[in-house]
């Protein structure tokens, strides 16, 4: 079965971008080609945006709004997508992952997946009773890690937020073991820890945790949702969660004082 033909525009709306390009495209009898014209880009992008494998940037569909007097369709279209909570939001995010060469989370809720200790993913997967297989969920989850063994991981700054490394998830063993982790893992080389102590109250954080990715020199931003989460690629939008994630780590902790909380909520924990 063809990429195209297992696109669902009913329910998911960038799907529903990808078949009206198809659509519009052959109504005026073009071919990819054409449109790779009209855009200035290549044949490959634009069957990739009719596919569903790549999102129409917006840029794009303002030029084919423009060119075919389609009077802001495809733009309104792509903006509603963008918003919208995309049900295939983990399988999107983890194919990014793994090919990024910087992974940048900022973590409000949770120590973020890629430094999670299986015990610790265990009682969150398990305790957040969502999933019938905790073992299969738990197994993927320590897949995405794999990235950080290979011969050339990606860069890994992480931003944390100091509730996070209080709230006991499963039991006191198993946070400890996680803290303990947390601190091996910043001494990596690649890898950056830092967190956001509590006494800085309110900063641009408090919105929600989200990662930045660098893929193959462009940047794009993923923001966390319940039952979904949101990709966002459009540049001037990833722009404002680049400065919030910048603004967030004035705010944090150097990475030796980083070391020293965790060791010292390790300490009250005990």
């Amino acid at each position: 079965m063809a990429r195209v033909d297992r696109l669902d525009p009913d329910h998911n709306l960038w799907h529903w971008l990808s078949v009206d390009l198809r659509v519009w495209r052959e109504e005026r009898n073009l071919s990819q080609a054409d449109v790779a014209q009209i855009c200035g880009v290549d044949n490959s992008t634009v069957s990739n945006w009719e596919s569903g494998s790549a999102k129409t940037p917006q840029k794009h569909t303002e030029t084919l709004d423009r060119v075919w007097r389609t009077r802001g369709h495809f733009t309104r279209l792509r903006r509603l997508a963008d918003s919208s909570h995309d049900p295939n939001w983990f399988q999107q995010f983890a194919a990014y992952e793994r090919r990024a060469r910087v992974v940048s989370p900022y973590a409000a809720l949770l120590i973020p997946a890629l430094l999670q200790t299986p015990e610790y993913a265990r009682a969150l997967i398990a305790g957040g009773q969502i999933v019938d297989d905790v073992d299969t969920a738990v197994e993927e989850r320590m897949a995405r890690q794999e990235i950080l063994r290979q011969p050339d991981p990606p860069d890994l700054w992480v931003l944390i937020k100091e509730s996070v490394l209080w709230d006991c998830i499963g039991t006191p063993e198993i946070m400890r073991a996680q803290l303990v982790h947390l601190i091996e893992m910043g001494q990596k080389r690649g890898i950056v820890i830092r967190v956001v102590p509590r006494t800085v109250g309110v900063h641009p954080g408090v919105d929600g945790s989200f990662t930045l990715l660098d893929v193959n020199g462009t940047e794009m931003a993923w923001s966390e949702a319940v039952g979904g989460g949101r990709l966002v690629t459009d540049p001037a939008n990833v722009r404002d969660y680049r400065v919030r994630y910048d603004r967030i780590g004035a705010d944090s902790l150097s990475r030796d004082s980083t070391r020293k909380l965790i060791a010292e909520v390790m300490e009250a924990t005990q």
